[in-house]
C-alpha cells in the first residue's frame, strides 16, 4: 500500500455540519475502496489566491490514507463530481514526506496539549 495525501477545498456556502458531513462521505469512499485513513485535518475557512467559482474563500481539508493506487483514481472521481468540491489534490507521499507530516501531527499535538500562556 502507498501512502497519500489529498487537499480540498469545498465551497464556502456550506455550513460546518454540511462540510464535516462531506469531508466523512471522502474518508467513507476511500475506506470502501480498501484504503486506511491515517489522519484527516480541518483548515478552517480561508482566503483563496484567486477566486474559483466567483468564490474568494473555502474550507480547507486535510486527509492522509493508505490505499492501493486504484483507490486514489475512485476518490478523485467522486470528488469531480461533488459540486461542493471546487478543487483537490492527491500527492503520493515518500518516505521523507511521510516522516516530515509525523513529526508536524506529533508537534501540533503538543501546542495542543500545551497550557494556554496568560
Amino acid at each position: 500500500m502507498n501512502s497519500y495525501e489529498t487537499v480540498f477545498i469545498l465551497t464556502p456556502v456550506l455550513s460546518d455540519d454540511q462540510a464535516k458531513e462531506a469531508v466523512q462521505k471522502f474518508e467513507g469512499e476511500i475506506t470502501s475502496l480498501g484504503g486506511k485513513i491515517k489522519h484527516s485535518e480541518s483548515w478552517g475557512l480561508r482566503k483563496l489566491a484567486y477566486p474559483i467559482q466567483k468564490k474568494s474563500t473555502g474550507f480547507y481539508f486535510l486527509v492522509e490514507f493508505q490505499a492501493e493506487g486504484n483507490a486514489v483514481a475512485g476518490l478523485e472521481l467522486s470528488m469531480k463530481r461533488d459540486e461542493r468540491v471546487m478543487r483537490f489534490l492527491t500527492v503520493k507521499m515518500e518516505k521523507d514526506h511521510v516522516a516530515y507530516a509525523e513529526k508536524r501531527r506529533a508537534k501540533l499535538g503538543e501546542k495542543k496539549s500545551a497550557p494556554a500562556e496568560a
